[in-house]
């Protein structure tokens, strides 16, 4: 048999086992009656009290989870699961007015939708410090939230040259970074023609370095890497023993066209990428990056010595490093085994130039001389996260279950059955240098025959589970809308949220904190309306103005109490802002439509409330 027929076998051969497995997890049951025997009563108590967070009192852990295509970020307590907030980020959000001041309409851009996938806390020391939470998009954008207020200060990009930001955004041990990498491959810069039967020769993927100011949070982009027409997928960054490197996990390693789950599945092994960002940073302060697209992009065939390719098996999606940074995990999603590489003997590999080829100039290493161990943990493992004392856990697509098993001896002690086709999997600060262990939470992409049916369009499942005891336990099905992928917990504690702006902390000119400061200038045709908003009233009361005028309303909060929320809805303008105690928020639209529209408070703030209105008078163009 030849070599390209016993690769499409084998591939024949995997895609067989994927299917059968996917097909398993939509054939589960979906009515009580093929359920399995109730749980004994002492397995429930268990579960019941373990989960149970009396009225009144706090969850332990926030959990971040993705929004996916929903471009938002849902924020949940555990171990309660309860669903405490949504942060909306790359989607406008109307029960939050997100989307419609001048602010956050100028962070969107012409841009109302977001792929959201992976949320990534900020770090010091290689431990969450609670300032800031980052999530990509796959718009070729990243954003910050400011964990202070739980709102989206900074949406970055599209940065030039990379497509699909997938690869995003995993931070550095001390947030001098945040990654990013392409997933789809073209011809660069942006906006650059080739056909695609040049796609092996003329496209290219890029991976990402987006600085971040270490007082400020501010990002910017730093500089890029080019490398082959590869599909890059998931990236972590190293710590401790191998803290200054990045890796990112690629498919499509044949640089394949067409029908990609046959055409970029006939190699055995794919290719996890490890920068050395430290020496990049260094080249490009030495002036040998190429400006392409308007961001320094650094060439491996010229600047070699900061990137190596690492085979791991075929079509890879979470590449993981353990928390003391000894280890890197890379997870083939058709193999029944997941892989883990030393990283000292990356670096011997490294020194002593031990390669098996290159790829563009970019050096090969053997895989048996990097490698300590293949875990057989099951089959379509995924992503990988740890717990206290060695202890790692993997997601197993096709199995539709979590591996627990030991780092060094790569024994495999426990295995979980999850409901249904796990993707990421989440533990307590799980990909920090010191993680909590008690919780994990599976997040399964099917969830069906497990709630009360809703229609075709089903919720995502996400289960938590103890792992505080050698064998780890079901405890809860939470549900949530799609699509999540990532998530990240962190200890409560950590974070210390404002409840009120105060005064003195607002520092926009066009603020304004008492009644009588409110009213209306004019200036030409443009107006400006500075609104105050206070229990039970909204002033001034009416704002007056000619069609065709340029309306900017400047609406302050006054209020310094906790959750005395006031809104601004202007009707038949499509305008809708929500202020917080003590915020300031500014829209501005053209008065376009002549006649009386009324505004009023949209959030329900006393017993007065329904009076809490006003009108905008627009006068007919004479």
């Amino acid at each position: 048999m030849s070599q390209k027929n016993r690769g499409i076998l084998t591939w024949g051969v995997l895609a067989a086992v994927v299917v059968a497995g996917v097909l398993a997890g939509r054939c589960a049951p979906s009515a009580p009656k093929g359920r399995k025997a109730p749980a004994a009563a002492s397995d429930i108590a268990v579960a019941a009290q373990k989960t149970y967070v009396a009225p009144g009192d706090l969850d332990e852990y926030y959990l971040f989870s993705s929004g996916g295509h929903s471009g938002q970020v849902y924020v949940y307590g555990v171990p309660s699961m309860r669903h405490l907030s949504t942060i909306p980020v790359y989607t406008p959000y109307p029960a939050t007015g997100y989307g419609f001041d001048d602010e956050s309409k100028a962070m969107l851009g012409n841009l109302t939708w977001g792929d959201a996938h992976h949320p990534a806390l900020s770090e010091t020391a290689g431990d969450y410090d609670g300032r800031w939470l980052f999530i990509n998009d796959m718009n070729g954008r990243i954003a910050r939230i400011d964990l202070r207020d739980f709102k989206t200060k900074q949406i970055l990009g599209p940065i030039p040259n990379v497509s699909g930001n997938h690869g995003s955004s995993f931070v550095t041990p001390n947030t001098e970074y945040a990654l990013m990498a392409s997933r789809f491959s073209i011809p660069i810069p942006k906006g650059s023609y080739a056909p695609i039967d040049k796609y092996a020769e003329a496209y290219r993927g890029v991976l990402c370095a987006i600085r971040i100011d270490p007082k400020s949070g501010e990002m910017s982009p730093a500089w890029q890497i080019l490398t082959p027409p590869f599909d890059w997928d998931l990236g972590d960054s190293g710590k401790l023993a191998s803290d200054g490197w990045m890796f990112w996990t690629c498919y499509n390693s044949e640089r394949a066209t067409g029908k990609l789950e046959v055409t970029a599945s006939q190699r055995d092994r794919d290719y996890i990428a490890a920068v050395d960002w430290k020496a990049a940073e260094k080249a490009v302060a030495e002036g040998k990056a190429d400006t392409i697209g308007g961001i320094k992009v650094l060439d491996p065939k010229k600047v070699p010595g900061i990137i190596w390719l690492m085979p791991c098996g075929k079509s890879p999606h979470g590449v993981d490093v353990s928390p003391d940074g000894k280890y890197v995990i890379g997870s083939g999603k058709l193999q029944g085994v997941t892989t883990a590489f030393n990283f000292e003997k990356i670096q011997t590999a490294i020194r002593n130039k031990d390669f098996a080829g290159d790829e563009e100039g970019i050096p090969v290493l053997k895989y048996e001389s990097i490698k300590d161990a293949e875990v057989p943990v099951g089959l379509g493992p995924l992503h990988t996260q740890f717990g206290p004392d060695g202890w790692a856990y993997t997601s197993l697509f096709v199995d539709s279950a979590i591996a627990k098993w030991k780092l060094g001896t790569w024994e495999v002690v426990d295995k979980i059955p999850v409901s249904y086709s796990v993707g990421h999997l989440c533990a307590a600060e799980g990909d920090t240098v010191s993680p909590d262990g008690k919780y994990l939470i599976s997040l399964n992409k099917l969830s069906h025959g497990r709630h009360l049916s809703v229609g075709p369009s089903q919720p995502e499942s996400s289960q938590l589970i103890d792992i505080s005891e050698e064998k780890m336990k079901l405890l809860f099905d939470a549900f949530t809308e799609p699509e999540p992928h990532y998530a990240q917990m962190i200890k409560a504690d950590k974070l210390h949220p404002i409840e009120v702006y105060a005064k003195e902390d607002n520092k926009n000119p066009l603020a304004i904190w008492d009644v009588k400061d409110a009213g209306v200038t004019r200036n030409g045709n443009e107006v400006l309306a500075k609104v105050v908003l206070v229990r039970s009233t909204i002033t001034p009361q009416a704002i007056e103005v000619q069609q065709g005028d340029t309306v900017k309303v400047a609406i302050t909060n006054i209020e310094q109490t906790t959750d005395e929320l006031h809104g601004w809805g202007l009707l038949d303008y499509n305008i809708n802002i929500v202020c917080d105690p003590g915020e300031t928020k500014v829209v501005t639209f053209k008065a376009d439509k002549p006649g009386v529209y009324p505004y009023y408070c949209t959030n329900f703030c006393s017993a007065l409330h329904q009076e809490m209105q006003g009108y905008l008078i627009v006068k007919p163009r004479a």
